[in-house]
């Protein structure tokens, strides 16, 4: 499965948005801050603001915050992000896979403030810190991943009994 997201940048979100499943994405730089605000996210039967199933309406609004970090700090934000959520251990931390423990690089954090006036009394903010991963994340295509939707059967993927070519 390939997810992609435009984000436009320097621009302003147009008078009317016509709602998306990633929906409306302009950003800027604040210094080396890349800021990305979001608004127009569709809402559809399996609609959620993460993993948990939180609702959401269309009043919906995610302003993220990307920034590189030192070492030092990478390693702190993490250390702190798994005492405050311990069973992402066993995962490889906050990115869910094995991290590269011999990398001395900065990290990326991402700063994200989830607002809905529907579903929410106040504004929500969460940071996520991501280092280098151990290995490479393998591409998945629909057509040659057929356990990709379900665990017990093969996805409805076309096919043919000789090539068309």
């Amino acid at each position: 499965m390939r997810l992609l997201r435009r984000v436009r940048m320097n621009q302003r979100h147009p008078a009317l948005v016509t709602p998306s499943w990633y929906g409306d994405s302009v950003g800027h730089y604040e210094g080396d801050t890349l800021v990305i605000d979001t608004v127009g996210i569709r809402i559809g039967p399996f609609a959620a603001v993460d993993i948990f199933g939180t609702p959401r309406t269309e009043a919906l609004h995610v302003v993220e915050r990307y920034r590189l970090i030192d070492y030092e700090a990478a390693i702190e934000a993490q250390e702190w992000g798994l005492k405050e959520n311990p069973r992402l251990r066993g995962a490889g931390g906050d990115a869910g896979v094995a991290m590269d423990l011999d990398y001395k690089g900065k990290g990326l954090q991402l700063q994200f403030t989830v607002e809905d006036e529907g579903v929410f009394t106040m504004p929500w903010s969460a940071t996520v810190t991501y280092r280098r991963a151990l290995d490479t994340i393998p591409e998945n295509v629909c057509a040659e991943n057929l356990r990709g939707t379900y665990v017990t059967k093969d996805s409805a993927v076309p096919r043919a009994d000789k090539p068309d070519f």
